[in-house]
């Protein structure tokens, strides 16, 4: 597999494959990377895709970086690579995991991408942090008092994070999209993603057994069938 390591507006990159008219956006998850898209980019190179993957602020080469992980940062920063691409392919696809499909779907809602492939994804911030304020036991009420409260679960609840999610729901989305859900996801409640699906005309398919980070070999397997069956 060809491989080709760049910067796109100072954003840590890898391009592979084989030269294409067709290029897939690969945005990981929490705590993933750019070099993870090695298994994408061998499954959709059979249907002509290339993939650009990126590092997103706080991960891969980003990580002792004082770039934050928040909407205000990645929303620009997907807009810029986005620009970058049309200047290079016909053809642009989008494949994004967890947060980073979240990020997705705020930068790339006014597009109409190729396709788009979500793994994982989270589709209402506000949802989350609300559950995840359950979890810690903590108030909106107090989260507005103390601005940031970290948790024994290893995320810090904010209060700036909370208002833009409430501010900026996802309400338009007209790219093609087909979703892998797992069904013991803890993050993205069953309901959520099937009512993102109808709203959207996306197609869903469902791990029963699944969890929300696809790692074990028989959720990997179930993973790549997917894609080979998705991806067009």
């Amino acid at each position: 597999m060809r491989k080709k390591t760049l910067q796109i507006d100072g954003i840590p990159a890898i391009l592979w494959g084989e030269p294409s008219e067709k290029i897939l956006l690969a945005v990981h998850g929490k705590l993933g990377c750019k070099e993870e898209a090695s298994l994408l980019a061998e499954l959709v190179h059979p249907h002509g895709w290339q993939v650009m993957s990126i590092d997103l602020p706080e991960h891969g080469e980003r990580k002792d970086k004082k770039t934050p992980l928040v909407p205000g940062t990645v929303v620009p920063e997907l807009n810029a690579v986005l620009t970058f691409l049309r200047g290079h392919w016909a053809q642009i696809g989008l494949y994004a995991n967890s947060i980073g499909a979240y990020f997705s779907l705020l930068a790339f809602s006014e597009e109409r991408l190729a396709q788009s492939l979500f793994v994982s994804p989270v589709l209402d911030m506000t949802k989350l942090i609300e559950t995840m304020m359950g979890w810690a036991g903590v108030t909106s009420e107090r989260l507005e008092a103390e601005g940031e409260i970290p948790t024994a679960f290893g995320e810090t609840l904010s209060w700036e994070y909370f208002c833009y999610a409430k501010a900026h729901p996802v309400s338009r989305w007209d790219t093609p999209t087909e979703i892998l859900y797992a069904g013991t996801d803890t993050l993205t409640a069953r309901d959520t993603v099937d009512d993102f699906s109808r709203r959207f005309g996306c197609g869903l398919t469902v791990m029963e057994d699944g969890e929300h980070w696809f790692h074990t070999e028989e959720q990997v397997a179930f993973l790549r069938g997917w894609l080979r069956g998705k991806v067009r």
